[in-house]
């Protein structure tokens, strides 16, 4: 018996430049030899990913929906800020949840440990802290992402000056808001 699947995997399920570091960690994370390379495994990733048939839906829901980290829908995770800023939303960090099982072994890596661990080295790459403290990447990426949220959340709880609804931008107004930034022209 012959199983046929008919449905394609995206391109960032399969493809190895998506597997690059690089595109997970901020430009200022990167020291200079990891840099050199960056605009082209950038420029590949956005071919492939501009070419995907859920990239309107990926892209909506990057923006909108989830505060997720790395490269996603032709966007970094700098560009996602943009995108919101200029939108005027707010993306809950703690929405996310949890991904994936619970790590085997010494139990889990508390929030504080990572941030211990970042602030002694600052220009580790998000693998290299993971291999550090025995956990995965994605363990590392999950407690920076919820640190960024507390600052940023701290930042706007001063700045806020009544509880506004959230609001829900059309899917038009995110892709009119990715066409507006530089990097989309890459794809």
């Amino acid at each position: 018996m012959t199983i046929v699947n008919d449905i394609a995997a995206p391109p960032c399920t399969r493809e190895p430049v998506f597997r690059d570091e690089r595109l997970y960690a901020g430009a200022n994370e990167l020291d200079a030899a990891s840099r050199a390379g960056l605009g082209e495994i950038l420029a590949q990733a956005h071919r492939r990913c501009a070419g995907c048939p859920m990239l309107v839906d990926c892209l909506y829901r990057a923006v909108v929906e989830v505060d997720v980290s790395g490269f996603v829908a032709c966007t970094t995770e700098a560009d996602r800020a943009s995108i919101r800023d200029s939108l005027g939303i707010v993306v809950d960090a703690n929405q996310s949840g949890s991904y994936g099982p619970a790590r085997l072994g010494a139990g889990p890596v508390s929030h504080e440990a990572v941030l211990a661990a970042r602030t002694a080295h600052p220009k580790d790459t998000c693998q290299q802290l993971a291999e550090r403290l025995g956990c995965s990447t994605s363990t590392i990426k999950r407690h920076l992402r919820r640190a960024r949220a507390e600052a940023e959340q701290q930042a706007s709880a001063l700045a806020a000056v009544a509880d506004l609804p959230r609001r829900i931008p059309s899917v038009d107004e995110v892709l009119d808001a990715f066409d507006s930034l530089e990097s989309s022209q890459l794809a």
